[in-house]
């Protein structure tokens, strides 16, 4: 249970997500978190701290996701809350549905999105965490028109997020 005087320095306070208010202990409630992303892809930044990075990632159909990556110092979990999404894990994809979870060592490749025709409903968290909202919101510049794609490129050692080419994924139609 979260003591009354937390929730008091949260409200009274306008503390915003991902900021420790005692004790490590974060709150973020569903109408507080940043938002980034179009619609085929939401992401709700929740928490990013030393210990974790944490997002909600809502995802339709084969448009949003990430392309073939790995971390050399995080491991990236996965929890599907709803839906249907699609992993690659090395050379492999595998679909995971609700209620499934999936954890990807640090050097493993990776990508991920919807399945054709879904949508997925994706608790992520990283670990540790290295500052990744700041990640999330160099792709909404780039999105948006604000940065170019070689900034992604040249982020990698300070996001930790290695993108790498994968016959799989590409095979996929993505």
């Amino acid at each position: 249970m979260i003591p009354e005087s937390a929730l008091f320095a949260l409200v009274g306070w306008g503390i915003v997500p991902g900021v420790e208010i005692r004790d490590g202990v974060v709150l973020v409630r569903e109408g507080q978190a940043e938002r980034v992303g179009a619609p085929e892809a939401v992401i709700s930044l929740l928490a990013d701290s030393g210990a974790a990075s944490v997002n909600r990632s809502r995802f339709v159909g084969r448009e949003g996701g990430a392309p073939p990556h790995f971390h050399r110092l995080a491991s990236e979990m996965f929890f599907v809350v709803g839906g249907v999404l699609e992993v690659l894990v090395g050379e492999e994809v595998v679909s995971l549905r609700g209620g499934d979870f999936l954890s990807v060592p640090p050097g493993v490749p990776h990508a991920f999105g919807a399945a054709e025709g879904e949508e997925a409903d994706v608790l992520c968290v990283f670990t540790p965490g290295v500052g990744r909202f700041e990640y999330y919101r160099l792709l909404e510049r780039v999105r948006v028109g604000e940065a170019g794609v070689g900034e992604i490129a040249r982020s990698g050692e300070r996001f930790d997020n290695y993108y790498v080419d994968s016959p799989v994924w590409t095979g996929r139609g993505r």
